[in-house]
């Protein structure tokens, strides 16, 4: 059951389609933990060009994923609201599985540290409890 549906995301993060890239929020922890889904489709935009033929949802938007999850995570505490969460880094980023429509892409980030407006996040997703990219993620808060 959803915590947080796509229209209550918006009102935290400021991403709008097409690149709102997350579907809902089943577990939320403000400034600690998210987990969310996105319910991966033939209709997304990326898989015209990525591969025809073949679509497979490209790594990097994999990355954006868990990071968007991350903003929703830090974007939930009251004294972020409002505030907008930029890429820092992405670091160890490893791919492990293909992910292709009709997939629901399991996308958990733990906040691990956090000194002002900075942080650090890990991030992985899953498929079916099957490993799918991890990667560690910071940001800035601003």
């Amino acid at each position: 059951m959803a915590v947080l549906n796509q229209e209550q995301i918006k009102e935290i993060i400021p991403h709008r389609a097409p690149f709102l890239l997350l579907d809902e929020v089943i577990e939320l922890e403000a400034g600690k933990r998210c987990v969310a889904l996105k319910h991966i489709k033939e209709s997304d935009f990326w898989f015209e060009g990525h591969f025809p033929g073949h679509p497979v949802t490209p790594g990097v938007l994999m990355v954006e994923m868990l990071a968007q999850a991350g903003c929703v995570a830090m974007l939930t505490l009251p004294e972020n609201k409002g505030k907008l969460g930029f890429f820092g880094g992405i670091k160890e980023a490893k791919f492990r599985r293909q992910v292709v429509p009709g997939d629901v892409l399991r996308l958990e980030v733990e906040i691990v540290k956090v000194k002002g407006p900075v942080g650090v996040g890990s991030g992985t997703a899953t498929v079916n409890g099957e490993k799918a990219v991890s990667a560690e993620i910071s940001f800035a808060i601003k």
